[in-house]
C-alpha cells in the first residue's frame, strides 16, 4: 500500500499571493479527485507534490520518503500529466516515447522496447505509433501524456485537468485507462469537472481558495446533503429576484426558462420539490457555505 501524507502545507508566493494553505491529507492506492474551480490552487498544489515547487512550510511524504529532502527520489516514484503538455515537432510517438524512457533512467533497449510497446497499446496508441505527436488530437495528446507518465513504473501519478476539451468518446476511453492504472498506484485528478470525480475516484477533497473545505468519500459526502437540495423552474427574468430571497448553488437553462437549485434545510416554498442531491450539488453547496 502506497501512501503520500501532506501536513499543514503552504505555499504563499513572492508576489504575496496565497495559493495554499495549511492543506492537510492522506492519500493511499486509487484514484482521490481533487476538485475545484479554476483559480482554487490545484496547480499550485500538484506542482508541490511533484517537487516542481518547495512549499512555504508544512510537510510532504510518500511512502518512506520525505519529498522536501529527497526531491529526486520522489521523482523516480512519480508519474507526471501537467495541465499543458507540450512535445517535441518531428518526433513518432514510437520514437518520443522512447526518448523519454532514457530520460526517466531506462537504459536497457530491450527493457525499454517492452515499456514502449506495451503503454502505446494501453493507450489505443500503437496504431499510430508511427505519426507524428505533434499531429494527434487533443484526446491522442493526452492518452500519449498518460504513457509518458507510466514509464518506469510509478507509484505516484498525477494528472491536472486532462479531461478539459476532450469531447465525449474520448473522455470516456481517457476514463476507462485511469481506472484501469489506478488499482496499485496513488493516482490523484485534479480537475474542475464534476463528472470526473464523480465517475472516478472513490476519495475526493474540495479546495477553495486555497484552502481544503471538504474530503471524504464522495457517495458519504452525498448522502449528508440528501434532504437540502430543492429545485423549482422560474421565468429567466426572475432570477435575480430568488438569488435574493433563497441560496440559490445553482442555473440552468432549461426550454427556454430557468431551473434553480436551492440548499434549505426545509421546503423554501410550495413552488420547490425535493430532488436527489448529486456531487455537483454537493460541490456548488460546499462552495457557496464556505463563501458566507
Amino acid at each position: 500500500m502506497n501512501t503520500l501524507k501532506l501536513t499543514n502545507l503552504s505555499k504563499t508566493y513572492p508576489n504575496g499571493v496565497k495559493a495554499l494553505d495549511a492543506i492537510s491529507l492522506t492519500i493511499t492506492d486509487g484514484m482521490f479527485g481533487l476538485l475545484g474551480p479554476n483559480g482554487a490552487g490545484k496547480s499550485s498544489l500538484m506542482r508541490t507534490i511533484s517537487a516542481l515547487q518547495e512549499p512555504s512550510s508544512g510537510s510532504l511524504q510518500f511512502n518512506d520518503i520525505d519529498i522536501l529532502k529527497n526531491p529526486q527520489q520522489l521523482r523516480q516514484q512519480l508519474g507526471y500529466l501537467p495541465q499543458e503538455f507540450g512535445v517535441y515537432p518531428r518526433f513518432s510517438a514510437y520514437k518520443l516515447l522512447d526518448h523519454i524512457a532514457i530520460l526517466k533512467g531506462v537504459l536497457n533497449r530491450g527493457e525499454r522496447k517492452d515499456q514502449v510497446e506495451a503503454l502505446l497499446q494501453q493507450t489505443n496508441l500503437y496504431d499510430h505509433r508511427k505519426k507524428w505527436v505533434h499531429n494527434f488530437s487533443g484526446g491522442m495528446k493526452q492518452r500519449f501524456g498518460i504513457a509518458q507518465a507510466l514509464l518506469g513504473d510509478p507509484k505516484l501519478i498525477i494528472v491536472d485537468e486532462p479531461t478539459a476539451g476532450l469531447d465525449p468518446e474520448e473522455r470516456n476511453r481517457f476514463h476507462n485507462l485511469l481506472s484501469d492504472i489506478a488499482s496499485s498506484k496513488v493516482v490523484i485528478l485534479s480537475t474542475h469537472i464534476v463528472e470526473d470525480v464523480h465517475d472516478l475516484c472513490t476519495q475526493m477533497a474540495i479546495l477553495q481558495e486555497g484552502k481544503i473545505i471538504t474530503k471524504g468519500i464522495p457517495l458519504d459526502l452525498v448522502k449528508e446533503k440528501e434532504g437540502t437540495i430543492w429545485s423549482a423552474i422560474i421565468p429567466k427574468d426572475e432570477l435575480d429576484e430568488y438569488q435574493n430571497r433563497y441560496t440559490v448553488i445553482s442555473t440552468q437553462l432549461l426550454a427556454g426558462k430557468t431551473q434553480i437549485h436551492v440548499f434549505a434545510e426545509s421546503k423554501p416554498s410550495p413552488m420547490f420539490e425535493i430532488i436527489q442531491t448529486s456531487l455537483e450539488d454537493l460541490y456548488f453547496t460546499s462552495l457557496y457555505t464556505n463563501n458566507k
